[in-house]
């Protein structure tokens, strides 16, 4: 890859992303409306002394889960349009390689991720009274590589959709069944056998179970390092997927 060809291909992209008013209020306004939900949602359940409450316990990892589901979706989308508008072959005339392409995507959402990660996170911490043993900074560490994993998921669905319509039909079969299985709604040991492997399987498991460690440890643990390697692993796998089934533009 070239430096300064992707340093200029993910200045591109924010700069588009920043004259999309809805995608920015997508980004920003909706992860806080769903967290305000889902604060008032438990809100009157009762907390057992010494363990976190159901809102502790959900919030977290809805932190990380919102960048996963907004970046997949709006990625896959750009990326297809870009695509059947003809701006993608046009740019892959030029010096830009895929590669160059579809990391500088990685980049830009991931910064795009951080932002809202550190939003929803300063909303959760401070008007919903968050507790997590751990740091806030970790939290939105996980939340932004689980956006870069959503982009790089994105733009490998996007390969095989023609149609936005096509591209959004991923997201059921690749968010909902990590959201199933990642242990948000039944602890994954007290899952069936085949169950427990198909979760093992899914990268959304190891975001999850990183953002659990930061909720019950105050110091980093190795489990939560070895998730977070695990998460960033699959993205860049994801993404050099992604340029070698990129095609310059939709039949």
């Amino acid at each position: 890859m070239n430096s300064r060809i992707l340093v200029a291909t993910v200045g591109r992209i924010l700069r588009q992303l920043r004259h999309d008013r809805r995608t920015v209020a997508l980004l920003v306004v909706v992860p806080t409306v769903l967290l305000t939900l889902v604060y008032y949602m438990y809100a009157d359940q009762p907390r057992v002394p010494g363990t976190p409450s159901a809102f502790d316990r959900i919030a977290l990892v809805m932190l990380g889960f919102f960048p996963f589901i907004i970046m997949f979706l709006v990625t896959s989308i750009a990326m297809l349009r870009e695509r059947t508008s003809g701006t993608l072959e046009r740019l892959l005339t030029t010096p830009l390689a895929k590669a160059d392409l579809l990391f500088g995507y990685g980049i830009a959402f991931g910064l795009a991720g951080a932002v809202q990660a550190t939003i929803a996170s300063a909303v959760a911490y401070w008007v919903f009274g968050l507790h997590t043993a751990g740091s806030s900074g970790l939290v939105i560490m996980i939340a932004a590589l689980n956006a870069v994993l959503a982009v790089a998921l994105g733009l490998l669905c996007s390969a095989f959709a023609r149609t936005e319509f096509q591209a959004v039909q991923f997201m059921p079969v690749v968010v909902a069944p990590q959201l199933l299985l990642c242990g948000l709604f039944v602890p994954r040991e007290q899952m069936a056998g085949w169950l427990q492997a198909v979760s093992d399987a899914l990268p959304l498991t190891y975001a999850v179970e990183a953002l659990q460690e930061v909720g019950a440890h105050a110091e980093p643990t190795a489990t939560m390092w070895r998730d977070v390697a695990v998460v960033a692993a699959v993205a860049v796998l994801a993404l050099l997927l992604a340029a070698a089934t990129l095609r310059r533009r939709s039949s």
